[in-house]
């Protein structure tokens, strides 16, 4: 088997906010390097700006064999590979692909690790309302719609889903 049929993609956990750093320093070395990327407008006291960050927070896609693996895992912006059943995780070639595809159609996707229900409770955790905690009432697109109990009046927030968490 040649070197290049034994490659595979696989993804590997970064620390906090590397994602971006260790991509660069990493393609600049001459690995394959995949980190998905959305467009989001933040918002400051004084203008709204559009900046690209990860879509999967904390992580990165290498297309590696076993050695260019153990290379990527001794960079400093690397925490571990992902495993799955007790082996590196195998992102197919098509997976990614799709990934990068769906993203040059929706720049401003993100990335949701679970699906909300209507009527279950969740917790804000971004933005002015963060740390208040309202019923979901209706899921709208990429919005939730949240109704907040406070001082005896109702709120009816609109929130995008990574705003938010399940209020065990």
């Amino acid at each position: 088997m040649s070197k290049a049929q034994s490659k595979y993609w696989t993804a590997f956990y970064t620390k906090p906010r590397n994602e971006k750093k260790v991509s660069e320093r990493l393609s600049d070395l001459g690995y394959e390097i995949f980190c998905p990327v959305r467009t989001v407008l933040k918002q400051w006291s004084d203008r709204k700006k559009k900046v690209k960050e990860p879509l999967f927070t904390s992580y990165i896609f290498a297309r590696v064999d076993e050695v260019l693996r153990q290379e990527i895992l001794k960079d400093q912006g690397i925490v571990s590979s992902v495993f799955w059943l007790g082996k590196p995780v195998v992102v197919r070639d098509s997976e990614i692909r799709a990934i990068d595809d769906f993203l040059s159609e929706n720049p401003e996707a993100d990335a949701v690790s679970r699906i909300f229900h209507e009527g279950e409770k969740l917790q804000i955790t971004d933005g002015p309302l963060r740390g208040e905690t309202g019923e979901l009432l209706k899921i709208k697109g990429t919005k939730l719609i949240l109704t907040i109990e406070s001082l005896g009046f109702s709120l009816v927030a609109e929130v995008a889903k990574s705003r938010v968490q399940l209020v065990s």
